[in-house]
């Protein structure tokens, strides 16, 4: 009998412990940027090249190394941050195990460059695959430099699953902004193959977030402040109206600590209830100061996941500092806003003879001088206070439900129908709200959710462009300038060339700057903004949630992009015109997210309705 288990040597030992640590480039950045933090740095420089594959380096004035811990950081568990167990509940630093330059050196080639500011030179290190091939002195400024290069060369199979590199570039991103965040006392910059993506100047919070994610988001925010003997909270939470349709932009810190704590989120969300869409995220940049003896961040390699002692009541004064928050800055709703106005009474002065109350009539009216007629009112219906809007929201909402009205699917063939459009007169189409169009014919009523049916015509229009590589362009007189957050930045400068399809002619002007010099024919200038962030929204939010092509998501999220700003009311002709474009349409019956856009319904059908 043989013995079959052995010790496995330290540089497959580490190769595997550099899998829980490393998985892609943005892990290697997110450890040596704390690093760089924890050294005292007050400047920290990130350079890239293919999007970390190529290199990763990392310049940083902190405090720097002796010759000796120089040689040591390289070590598996080698740290000055612990020394017993109990240390780990006292910490104060990002990185404490001493585990990430020894997973680093074990899946790549690495060049360090060391200096401590008492001594004339320094150390240069160079380690390939946890091997040490060499050491010597040399001149280099005081703090550290780390050249990461060939991530994963001697780990192919872990190479390969590695993203494109606009893919690994955002991760990238994410961590740094993650790290800018936290620390917003040092400046940071971040290169990318030569090209400067970020010149971050030490300030305070606010300034962090609105260099980092656009000058537009100092308007947007509402600050958070919040001091008891169990936590304090400080930050900003972004206005209701601001929402997202993903969780892009929530960031939470502990002790300047990146986490993710979903039971802290939904603190935050709670506190949202009423204000915001069921399918919206709000924006909230929140930092907690906590005694670190009352949490365990030892509990995820890659420590963005933390356990605290008194979990329940970090959770709500957590919410009641929001809801403070969106309360003292007159966002949410107050008693006032609720006041029955019929109880609001003048006051006379004494002796003044009331005026006798009127009414006014239209001697002139009779309601049966039409009743042989076949005719429809031509005014619209638009409910004029919240009893009215919650009523026929509620109607809308049953009415183009699937599931409640199953039994009502249009039974004429499309073309048939679309016929008898072209020969309706325009007074037979009438807007009721903001949302439903009513059709009256000879045989009943054809009901049409304008919202859904714009998106419906809009995507399959931008898909179309898409197959045939053309759509006209309107060229601006005066382009406008956007000041974009950086991933929103990078994303636009991706899909420019398929943008070019829709439409959009983008040019970019540095310092996550863009210039719109075109847009598309049908759309109205002045709404370029708010049209491409809405789109770069919601193509993350598609592409996070279902399997779709390139294109596809595009058309989507620009149809989406371009509603922004379509609820109104609309001429009649132009009512009989959407209904037209919507039946020449592949997919008339359903909105591009599977829900009912045209219901017919006979007068037996109505009847039902009504008893």
């Amino acid at each position: 009998m043989f013995d079959i288990i052995q010790l496995l040597p330290d540089s497959v030992a580490n190769q595997i412990a550099a899998g829980e640590v490393i998985q892609r480039p943005a892990s290697a950045v997110k450890e040596m940027l704390e690093n760089a933090v924890d050294a005292g740095a007050s400047k920290i420089q990130l350079i890239t090249k293919d999007s970390g594959k190529t290199l990763i380096q990392i310049i940083d004035n902190g405090i720097g190394m002796s010759e000796t811990d120089a040689r040591l950081s390289f070590e598996r568990h080698a740290t000055s941050k612990i020394r017993k167990a109990d240390d780990l509940f006292t910490l104060h630093t990002m990185g404490f195990r001493g585990e990430a330059l020894a997973s680093i050196a074990a899946i790549a080639q690495v060049e360090m460059k060391t200096r401590l500011l008492k001594n004339d030179v320094g150390t240069h290190i160079q380690i390939e695959g946890s091997v040490c091939q060499s050491q010597e002195p040399c001149a280099t400024p005081v703090g550290t430099s780390i050249a990461i290069k060939n991530l994963f060369y001697n780990v192919p199979a872990r190479r390969s699953f590695l993203k494109s590199n606009q893919v690994e570039t955002r991760h990238i991103v994410e961590e740094f902004t993650r790290v800018a965040l936290a620390n917003p006392s040092i400046s940071f910059s971040f290169h990318q193959n030569e090209l400067q993506l970020f010149d971050v100047r030490e300030g305070n919070f606010r300034q962090r977030i609105s260099t980092l994610f656009g000058n537009n988001y100092n308007e947007r925010l509402v600050p958070v402040e919040e001091e008891t003997t169990i936590v304090n909270l400080d930050g900003f939470i972004g206005k209701p109206e601001f929402a997202k349709k993903n969780r892009g932009e929530q960031y939470l810190f502990v002790n300047n600590r990146f986490i993710k704590d979903n039971y802290l989120n939904h603190a935050i969300t709670s506190a949202f209830e009423s204000l915001i869409a069921r399918d919206s995220y709000p924006s909230y940049w929140l930092r907690l100061t906590i005694d670190p003896s009352q949490i365990d961040v030892n509990i995820h390699p890659t420590k963005t996941e933390i356990k605290f002692i008194d979990d329940k009541s970090v959770y709500a004064i957590v919410r009641a500092a929001v809801k403070r928050a969106l309360g003292r800055f007159s966002i949410a709703p107050s008693l006032d806003f609720d006041q029955e106005r019929a109880f609001d009474i003048p006051l006379d002065k004494m002796g003044t003879i009331p005026l006798q109350p009127s009414i006014r009539i239209n001697p002139n009216y009779n309601p049966f001088a039409n009743a042989d007629s076949n005719t429809v009112s031509t005014k619209r219906f638009v409910p004029d206070n919240a009893t009215q809007v919650g009523q026929w929201t509620k109607l809308q909402d049953q009415l183009f439900n699937k599931e409640a009205t199953a039994n009502l699917e249009i039974k004429d063939d499309v073309s048939t129908l679309h016929q008898l459009i072209e020969d309706l007169h325009d007074d037979r189409f009438i807007q009721i709200g903001l949302r439903v169009m009513c059709v009256s014919f000879h045989s009943g009523l054809l009901l049409v959710d304008i919202p859904a049916a714009q998106e419906r015509i809009l995507f399959e229009h931008h898909l179309h462009a898409f197959e045939n590589k053309s759509s006209p362009t309107q060229q601006q007189l005066f382009p406008p300038h956007l000041n974009l957050s950086e991933s929103d930045t990078q994303l636009l400068l991706e899909l420019r060339d398929d943008l070019l399809h829709l439409g959009f002619d983008i040019a970019d002007f540095g310092n996550n700057t863009l210039v719109v010099q075109g847009i598309p024919t049908n759309m109205e200038p002045g709404n370029e903004r708010e049209v491409l962030e809405t789109l770069v929204e919601q193509y993350r939010n598609n592409r996070d949630r279902f399997k779709l092509s390139n294109h596809e998501n595009l058309a989507r999220s620009l149809a989406k992009g371009e509603m922004i700003k379509s609820n109104r009311q609309f001429q009649q002709k132009e009512l009989r015109q959407i209904a037209l474009n919507l039946l020449q349409c592949e997919q008339p019956n359903y909105s591009i997210n599977g829900k009912k856009i045209i219901r017919k319904f006979s007068s037996d059908d109505l009847l039902n309705l009504i008893n």
